[in-house]
């Protein structure tokens, strides 16, 4: 493959950092590009949070993002959002309680908004999708929530013409305990590629066993984010093979399973580019269905990985519900490195 001309773009660029030195970076009425909180508070509308319980020593941390100086915030619909003209950080969050609609109803509503605000702002492509939903194993009237949900951005994904299957962006989907279907997303003026993993069927090619529409998700996202920078943007990953559980019931096997799949999708992705990726090196967050696990994960990932590992070291951990009742833990992730994309 040859390369890519290079991205013509004011440089992206992502730290992740304390809540304490993530608002020092706010000084008068300057804020940063955006950020997606972990435990931080809410109001802040440079950071919307996560509405999870953070595990990792109680802590609130934040990735927070950088792009040019010359941002503009506006409202589309049901999404509040963040642009400097070639990048977007966005958040949406309905409460069924007050919209009082399903959840297929408030997903193909809150994605249809956000596909507005991409065509509002000329930042059309989808680079990350974070999405969070209360409760999502329990039950919706004879289906389940997270297929409810499947069902209603799938369709907000083809009445807009985006990309549904193929190229679909790299996303998670995991449960909160309370609170409002939250979504985040980042978005830019070029599209990514998509990354599959060779272990896992495509979420998007999962048979109907797992509901009548599949989720749209790719396994991942290579994105030039300007500087000579690729980042990495790894979807939600758990103990899956093919397209079914493996491990049930079993922690430390999931976890082992779970880094086989994203040592997978990473090696997969460093064919794409000329940038190289590294299990070990990744900004991850790991999230745990049950809390009193979350140290025994971390023990695994220091015994596979290295307690100095950047991937060890960095991780958030967060309380949450995984998108199938059988898994234990998921881990998303991202990282930058020099390169360019290979056409």
């Amino acid at each position: 493959m040859t390369a890519r001309l290079p991205l013509g773009a004011p440089p992206l660029r992502v730290q992740r950092l304390s809540l304490a030195d993530s608002l020092a970076l706010a000084t008068g009425s300057q804020s940063p590009f955006g950020a997606l909180g972990y435990g931080t508070p809410d109001g802040l509308a440079w950071m919307p949070t996560v509405n999870a319980r953070v595990l990792s020593g109680g802590t609130a941390m934040a990735d927070v993002w950088h792009a040019s100086e010359r941002i503009e915030s506006g409202t589309t619909g049901v999404v509040r959002w963040r642009c400097d003209g070639h990048w977007m950080l966005g958040a949406i969050d309905l409460d069924e309680s007050v919209e009082r609609s399903g959840v297929a109803a408030l997903a193909e509503r809150a994605y249809r908004d956000l596909f507005a605000a991409l065509e509002a702002t000329g930042c059309k492509h989808l680079l990350r999708i974070w999405n969070y939903l209360p409760q999502i194993n329990g039950d919706g009237g004879g289906l389940e929530r997270y297929r409810q949900f499947n069902a209603g951005r799938q369709q907000a994904f083809v009445d807009a013409g985006q990309a549904a299957f193929d190229g679909a962006p790299a996303a998670c989907a995991l449960g909160i305990h309370q609170g409002a279907l939250s979504i985040r997303f980042l978005a830019g003026r070029t599209a990514p590629l998509a990354v599959e993993n060779p272990r896992q069927v495509s979420a998007y090619r999962y048979p109907t066993d797992y509901g009548p529409r599949a989720p749209t998700f790719s396994r991942a996202a290579l994105a030039e984010i300007g500087g000579g920078d690729v980042a990495l943007f790894i979807s939600g990953t758990a103990s899956i093979v093919g397209h079914e559980t493996v491990h049930v019931g079993e922690l430390l096997p999931q976890v082992q399973e779970t880094l086989r799949n994203l040592a997978a999708v990473i090696a997969a992705a460093n064919e794409r580019t000329s940038a190289s990726f590294d299990l070990a090196a990744l900004d991850c967050v790991v999230y745990v269905r049950h809390a009193a696990d979350a140290p025994r994960v971390r023990r695994a990932l220091e015994e596979a990985l290295g307690p100095a590992a950047h991937t060890v070291s960095h991780a958030v951990y967060l309380e949450a519900d995984i998108c199938r009742q059988d898994l234990l833990v998921e881990i998303e992730a991202h990282s930058v490195a020099r390169g360019a994309l290979r056409a």
